[in-house]
This record gives C-alpha cells, structure tokens and sequence, in this order.
C-alpha cells in the first residue's frame, strides 16, 4: 500500500518551514482507496512570493487546523504504506520536522517518483512535475496545491509501475542497502557508485553541468554520503539541485585541503561560504625608538611595518610574543605585552634583565632582539618538502615550500629519490600562496614528514 503526498510550505527552510496545506492519497497499487486534504495553520507569516506561487495566503489558513490537530489523521493514512512523494526527501523531511515538533519521532519508508521517473522513463530533458507531467501526457490541474499535484503524482506513479522492470526497480529502491532513497533526486545511483573510499576532493554538479560545491575529505564516499543525511535547510537544497558528482584522488588529507582550497578560489561556487569569508591577520614586527631601544610589537597585519611573523588570530600571535621573550631574556613592556610606564612586572614572565630599569645596556638587548628576530626567520629559511602518501601505493604525495611561501603539489614514483629541487621541479604543480593555504600548512606541517633541501 502506497500514500502519495505533496505538501505546500511557508518556505522558510526546514526547520522553519511549516506546512500550509497537505493532501494525501492512499494508493493500492490499482486504485485510489481513501484521500484527505487539508490547508494548515502554519502559525507564521507566508512569504508574499509563496502567496504568489500558491494561492495560499494568511487569511485562508487562519481558521484552518494546527498541524498537531491533524497529526493523527496523517499517522492513520501512513501508516504500514510506503510514503510516495515527487522530490521526497523534501516532503518527507518537512512533515518528519513538524512530527518531531510535536514530540513524535515519524518514520516510514520512502519512494521518490523523480527517482523512479529517472531509471523508468530515461532521457527526458526535465524531470520537474510539471514538464515531466506534459512529457507523459497527465493532466496536471491546480499546479503548487496540494491536491493538484498529489493527485498529477498518483497518476504518474500508475503510470511508473505499469512500466517493464518497474517492479524490480521499485524493490530495488525499497532494499534498505540501496541508498536510493538517500540519494537527491536528480542523482542516478551509478555515479554515486563510483566514488571511492580514498582520500581527496569532491564536486557537485547541477542539471547544466555547472559547479555548485567542491569539498575534500579523507573518505570521498562517506563525506559525500554525509551530505545527504544533513538536514540544514542550505544542505537540502544544494543536494536537490545536485545531478553529478565529480572527484579527484589526493593520496592524503593536506594534499586535499590544498586542492579544495585552489578550487574555491578558481571557480567560487555558490554553496561554498567558508573561505570567502574574510580573516583579520596580526603581526609581529619591529621598531627603534627615540632611545634606540629595538622593540617587538604586534598589529593587525596592515598596521605592522615589515611584518616579521604573521599570524590569523590575536591569541595566537601574542601567545608566540610571550615565548619569545621568555626564551630570549626580552623585556615585556619593551615586547608590548605590558602597558607601563614603570619597569616591567608581567605576571609569568620574569626574564627580563633590567633594560626596563636602566640596569641592562642598550646595546646588549639590542642583540638579544635581534637574535630572537633572527629565530624567528630561520623558520622561513631554505626550501622545505612535506612528503605525503600518494594516489596509490606506487607512488608519493609532496608539498612545496620556499622561504616560508606554499609553491604547490605535486606527485612522484615512489622509488624516485629526491635530493634537490630540480628532482621535484617536472613534478610540480604549482599553486598560488594565500591566506587558507598558508594556515593548512602552518596547522599540519608539524604533524607531517618533511625535510629540508
């Protein structure tokens, strides 16, 4: 037994998006058995654009029943039926909210008409209800009401299964292991099928062949998966509109990050958000004053003068300041990390050696000053390789960097030794140094096998 549903909203995402009218249709596989349709009191505003698209306004479903008043009526329906919808896991996924709202937890299993629409009437240039609908030739009345285009779905699914195969594919897309109703509607399950269990980075199509996510992960499978078990309002869109998914192997997962990185900046797609956003830098730098007393200070990376060290957050870079000054004898009023007039009286570090009381030369803390800058330099000193695991066991991963700066990626046989750069330069990939590569390989460069040429 079968119901088909189609719900209208308020629009407002999932979780905030409530029902405004539903209607039901119980199905036994021949006939229709028993209906129901009701408008629903949201309890919110609907949206000016879904008054114009459905018809449904404020005033209509003023006197109409809360969804907790009609809860029991869609329980009865549903119940021991399959849950029919086309775009299921939108519909499906609204009315589990609204159950979980009210304290029941609703579970049935699905079908997803796009999907059967998909793998039993290939080769349609759209498999919206309404093209697909003229495609097949069911009149669809009522468009965006809830009873119009349950009822367009009932005749679809008819239609479905009177098709050769429908019922091996309807048992397939049932098998709790198949992953199809999972999977967003305008995915076929082959290309999902294809993706491995290896580390590297990821892209989701939509139906014009155009870009719209790229991720990495350390399992492209069950990142992916991931996706679409997620029900953040922007998740559930973004998989809806996904009708591919690209991939490409990293051997690891900095490698990834730094191909998923490139790729946000090459293409921009339109869910990625997090490396568009902007970061506030800090610096340590130096400067004499009037008394020829070298200082060591910290900024925003625009207000520090020949930055010496760069850092992408405050607390991190007054943390490296303290150890610093600690390790070098260093002065922390002269170090900024103590607004005095006096002599210093920090409440951890006591290393200082008088220059705040005038029982220190200028001179000698001057070249401890100097010595720490030099220190702190030499992290950026000479041309550094992070060796990493390869696509496969044939070969190695490395990463590139020359005088602190990220060059790029690359891959080499396993049994090829590199003694030199020029070893690794037909290699190279070469990739452009910014704010996120810089952070990737400041965070996992001390977790990583490297070594210096």
């Amino acid at each position: 037994m079968y119901t088909i549903i189609d719900i209208e909203t308020s629009g407002n995402g999932i979780k905030g998006n409530k029902i405004t009218e539903i209607a039901i249709f119980k199905y036994d596989g021949h006939q229709i058995v028993d209906e129901y349709t009701s408008l629903v009191n949201p309890q919110c505003p609907i949206p000016f654009y879904i008054t114009g698209l459905t018809g449904i306004d404020g005033q209509m479903v003023q006197n109409a029943p809360l969804f907790e008043q009609i809860a029991p009526k869609i329980l009865e329906m549903t119940a021991d039926c399959i849950f029919v919808a086309h775009s299921v896991n939108f519909d499906y996924g609204v009315i589990k909210e609204e159950f979980r709202q009210i304290g029941i937890d609703f579970v049935r299993k699905k079908l997803c008409t796009v999907r059967l629409s998909r793998r039993l009437i290939p080769g349609l240039q759209s498999y919206s209800l309404g093209k697909l609908c003229t495609a097949v030739q069911i009149p669809l009345k009522d468009r965006h009401r809830a009873r119009g285009d349950a009822h367009a779905t009932v005749l679809l699914f008819q239609k479905l299964l009177n098709t050769p195969d429908s019922d091996t594919i309807v048992k397939k897309f049932l098998n709790a292991r198949s992953q199809e109703a999972t999977l967003p509607p305008h995915l076929p399950k082959s290309v999902f099928d294809e993706i491995p269990q290896k580390p590297g980075i990821y892209y989701f199509k939509n139906q014009q062949g155009k870009i719209i996510y790229v991720g990495k992960a350390i399992n492209l499978k069950k990142r992916v998966l991931g996706h679409f078990y997620d029900k953040s309002t922007k998740e559930i869109r973004m998989c809806s509109e996904t009708a591919s998914i690209d991939f490409k192997l990293s051997g690891s997962e900095l490698v990834a990050l730094l191909m998923e990185s490139a790729e946000i900046k090459r293409l921009f797609p339109p869910y990625n958000s997090a490396q568009k956003r902007i970061v506030k830098q800090y610096a340590i730098f130096e400067y004499e004053d009037r008394n020829g007393i070298i200082h060591l200070a910290f900024n925003v990376l625009k207000g520090a003068p020949n930055p010496i060290k760069v850092f992408y957050n405050q607390t991190d870079c007054r943390a490296f300041l303290e150890n610093i000054c600690k390790n070098f004898a260093l002065c922390p009023k002269y170090c900024h990390l103590q607004q005095v007039n006096t002599s210093c009286s920090h409440h951890e570090i006591s290393s200082c050696e008088g220059i705040c009381t005038s029982t220190e030369s200028v001179e000698d803390y001057n070249q401890k000053v100097k010595a720490a800058i030099l220190d702190i330099k030499k992290e950026k000193s000479g041309v550094r390789i992070i060796k990493e695991k390869g696509r496969d066991l044939n070969e190695n991963a490395f990463v590139l960097i020359d005088e602190g700066m990220y060059k790029g990626y690359g891959f080499i046989d396993q049994e090829q030794t590199i003694t030199s750069l020029e070893d690794i330069e037909a290699h190279i990939i070469p990739q452009k140094n910014t704010l996120e590569t810089q952070r990737i390989v400041e965070a996992l460069l001390p977790k990583s096998e490297s070594f210096v040429l």
